[in-house]
């Protein structure tokens, strides 16, 4: 809409200056200026052209010394900042390097011919979707993407976003190409889950209606991530962040949406004395153990007079010993004989949840606990809890689709299609993007120590080293089929020597092509990967 007004108005400012343009030749100088001068201040009553900028101009005009200064003057009127949502994109150009999948065969595992084969890109984003539009353009049914809004995800671009007024620019430049590029992979069926927090809730909202357009808006999850929000803020408690849901073209879309109240419903089995509903949860929160709430470590004494480790609860040890005592809290023990510390969960006190509320609680301790079965330390902040993904993914009722997720991280996605197709017996093939950023925890890269690493472990059973100490494996089995792992790697487009040429290092077959003689090579590479020739404009 932005686009159309501000192309209307150029038009009507061409025509104007052209109007100014011809009738200067039959016109005096003053002649002229009188004209110029009307037409500015028409701009004036229909509020195109402030007063204070028409005043200014109406003296520069009335100095002017011929007729072309006075209309480069008023050229100076019809130029108009655009208004509305906008920020500072960064601009694609070609480059002269090609962009290519390079198979990592060490990475790269095979189990089974006949499975499904998934496939993990490690490199910028940005090159793996140029790259991926060569092969799956509206063919991708499910993206969803966790970009990284927080403080300490962005680095540089963290005081964009939380400690200062500057504008978003770099988050939302640095997702505009993306999207553009993902509403392109996407199915005329196809659906985005993107997840945001408050702060920059309504700017990412704002992009996606100008990419997707707004009449492609399908609805916001709202979900509840964790418990203690209270502890984040002086003023609103904050324990819920937000996911935009988009189409890519919503009347092609079927009504896959389920309602989630009935299943969100039945674990709130018990009922207290007052008639409300409620479940037991877990008491221990051991993902969310920090420095910072040192006074909720520490241990419990069970009936039978032993005591707990000390673990991360949800409360401090006073607010135990009070909720315990009225019943809030209890101590049972379970059927292998292990003791468990639970509290009541309730519903809220109308007994409906909040509108829109995602059935599955799915914080990142919940993440953390499951990355933390599967690795014995610490390799990845905040992981996305796989039951929370897996309740997102089955609200589209393909069980054949291709999802993507283009900010993969520690892979949640990924375990989170397997797990749900072994549930259901659906055939979901998962494509992951993450880069190889490096940092303390994971020396090389998080790609290598983190995402694959993940992926051989619920897939296999086993690490890459042959290895299978690890705790998820010893309460589940491994998730099957295979994983193909995809480098960004490029070429010169002028480099001709042979077997480095971008026709001989290019391998068809990864782009689900057949292999091709010479001659059909070349054509191909030539007609798509031009686009992958695109880089974006670094500012910084």
């Amino acid at each position: 809409i932005n686009q159309s007004i501000n192309q209307s108005i150029n038009q009507s400012i061409n025509q104007s200056i052209n109007q100014s343009i011809n009738q200067s030749i039959n016109l005096s100088l003053d002649e002229l200026k009188g004209s110029i001068l009307e037409d500015l201040k028409s701009r004036v009553e229909d509020k195109i052209l402030e007063q204070a900028n028409f005043d200014l101009l109406s003296k520069l005009i009335k100095n002017a010394e011929n007729k072309e200064e006075a209309i480069a003057i008023a050229e100076l009127g019809t130029t108009y900042k655009r208004t509305g949502f906008h920020f500072d994109k960064k601009l694609e150009k070609i480059g002269s390097t090609i962009k290519y999948f390079k198979k990592n065969s060490e990475l790269s595992f095979c189990q089974n011919e006949q499975s499904k084969t998934h496939k993990l890109i490690i490199g910028d984003n940005y090159d793996a979707l140029l790259n991926l539009s060569i092969s799956y353009k509206g063919k991708i049914d499910v993206i969803y993407i966790d970009p990284p809004y927080g403080k300490d995800d962005m680095g540089e671009f963290a005081d964009t976003n939380y400690n200062n007024a500057i504008t978003r620019d770099n988050l939302l430049s640095m997702l505009y190409p993306r999207l553009v590029l993902a509403r392109q992979l996407l199915s005329d069926e196809g659906v985005i889950f993107c997840s945001i927090d408050d702060k920059n809730h309504a700017y990412v909202k704002c992009l996606f209606d100008e990419i997707f357009g707004e009449e492609n808006f399908v609805g916001e999850y709202v979900r509840q991530s964790k418990v203690g929000g209270g502890n984040d803020s002086q003023h609103i408690v904050k324990e819920h962040d937000y996911f935009l849901v988009y189409a890519k073209t919503i009347s092609s879309l079927p009504a896959m949406f389920i309602d989630f109240d009935a299943e969100y419903l039945r674990r709130y089995k018990e009922t207290d004395s007052s008639g409300y509903k409620f479940f037991w949860d877990t008491f221990a929160r051991p993902g969310l153990q920090t420095k910072e709430n040192e006074s909720m470590i520490y241990s419990i004494q069970y009936p039978d007079g032993t005591y707990s480790k000390p673990t991360r609860w949800i409360h401090s040890k006073e607010r135990f010993e009070k909720e315990y005592a009225e019943g809030i809290i209890r101590i049972i023990k379970k059927d292998n004989g292990d003791w468990s510390v639970q509290i009541r969960q309730y519903l809220n006190q109308n007994g409906k949840k909040p509108r829109g509320l995602t059935n599955n609680f799915g914080g990142s301790a919940e993440g953390t606990s499951i990355l933390n079965s599967i690795f014995k330390n610490k390799v990845f902040k905040y992981p996305k809890s796989v039951n929370f993904i897996k309740d997102l993914i089955k609200t589209i009722q393909n069980k054949n689709s291709f999802i993507l997720d283009f900010f993969a991280g520690s892979g949640t996605t990924g375990q989170a299609v397997l797990e749900l197709n072994k549930e259901d017996g659906g055939h979901r093939t998962f494509i992951l993007c993450t880069n190889n950023e490096k940092n303390e925890i994971n020396p090389n890269g998080i790609a290598i120590d983190v995402t694959s690493k993940r992926l051989k472990r619920v897939m296999t059973g086993s690490c890459y080293d042959g290895t299978n100490d690890f705790e998820w494996i010893k309460r589940n089995s491994p998730l099957g089929d295979n994983l193909d792992v995809y480098e960004i790697a490029d070429v010169s487009n002028s480099e001709q020597s042979e077997g480095k040429s971008a026709f001989d290092v290019i391998d068809e077959e990864l782009y689900g092509e057949v292999k091709m003689t010479p001659k059909d090579k070349i054509k191909w590479v030539c007609e798509n990967f031009s686009v992958t020739q695109r880089y974006l404009e670094d500012r910084t």
